[in-house]
């Protein structure tokens, strides 16, 4: 669900992150404002207002169950609760990527007479991508350990909508739990230990790489 999550929120971390860092639309302190907002609201109350989005009750929620893709209580709550959580860090780290990049090669391939777009892909996606690439590891990461916004969204469905998070709650509810949780919680720490070591060692290497470009 995790890695579902992160895949799922690549393409709109990376537009925001170049419509915040590469333009000066008036609209984006709003933007950079809804971004943080999963980073500074309290989990259950972004799980509530995913609730209110996705319910079956709503426009969205039925739309997506007549499709075969019902969020709330499914486990593609679970996926959407991971991806929003950690949407914010994604569009940081993918922000900072863009800022390291020269805006002088920019400026070279639109006076080549190549547009916005394919600036884009051929200047400045290839050398910010060590760092795109480490924002999904943190964004992995963060979803990978999100509570209160998942089960508020998805619920607790053994097989089905159950992360890890909520497999020790459920473990710690029940007699002789506590026994029960230590090969998650070592699974948790080493998965995120591994996810934000390498984020780092991809942070450093695109560091060097730019100034090696300078």
């Amino acid at each position: 669900m995790g890695l579902a999550a992160t895949l799922l929120s690549l393409p709109c971390a990376v537009a925001v992150a170049w419509f915040l860092e590469r333009t000066r639309s008036p609209g984006r302190g709003i933007v950079q404002t809804l971004v943080m907002m999963p980073l500074v609201l309290p989990p259950v109350v972004v799980g509530y207002l995913l609730l209110r989005v996705f319910s079956p009750r709503g426009t969205l929620g039925r739309a997506l169950e007549i499709f075969g893709m019902p969020v709330a209580f499914h486990w593609l709550g679970a996926v959407a609760a991971a991806a929003v959580v950690g949407f914010p860090l994604f569009v940081m780290m993918s922000a900072l990527a863009m800022k390291g990049v020269d805006l002088r090669l920019e400026r070279i391939s639109r006076s080549l007479g190549r547009g916005a777009g394919a600036t884009f892909w051929r200047v400045t996606l290839p050398l910010s991508w060590p760092g795109i690439l480490g924002g999904a590891l943190i964004a992995f990461a963060r979803g990978l350990g999100e509570f209160g916004a998942t089960i508020i969204l998805a619920g607790r469905i053994p097989g089905e909508t159950q992360t890890i998070p909520l497999a020790i709650y459920a473990e710690l509810d029940s007699p002789g739990g506590e026994e029960r949780i230590w090969r998650l919680i070592l699974v948790s720490v080493g998965i995120c230990f591994l996810s934000v070591l390498a984020a780092r060692r991809l942070d450093r290497w695109h560091v060097r790489r730019l100034e090696m470009d300078r």
